[in-house]
């Protein structure tokens, strides 16, 4: 799926989206958000550890994960760093 592709099917299910990327191993500390994460991975790939689960979640390019508000997380982007777009509900 495109870039365009995927940045439509995001606004028809999330508003404010946007488009954000970093490089090779960019860290990202634990933070929560008040709102819920609507996020698609366009390019590369990052994995969110979801810190007070234990568990994390490994996105790759035409991925898309969904973060409740509130959930308390961090993420390292992968090797080949990342383009992804996101959305708030």
């Amino acid at each position: 799926m495109t870039q365009e592709q995927l940045l439509q099917r995001l606004e028809a299910e999330a508003g404010g989206a946007y488009r954000w990327s970093n490089g090779p191993g960019f860290r990202y500390a634990a933070h929560v958000h008040a709102y819920e994460k609507v996020l698609y991975c366009v390019e590369g790939s990052i994995t969110f550890r979801l810190e007070e689960e234990g568990r994390q979640i490994d996105l790759e390019a035409g991925d898309r994960m969904v973060l409740p508000a509130g959930s308390r997380h961090s993420a390292v982007v992968g090797p080949g760093g990342c383009v992804c777009i996101e959305g708030r509900r």
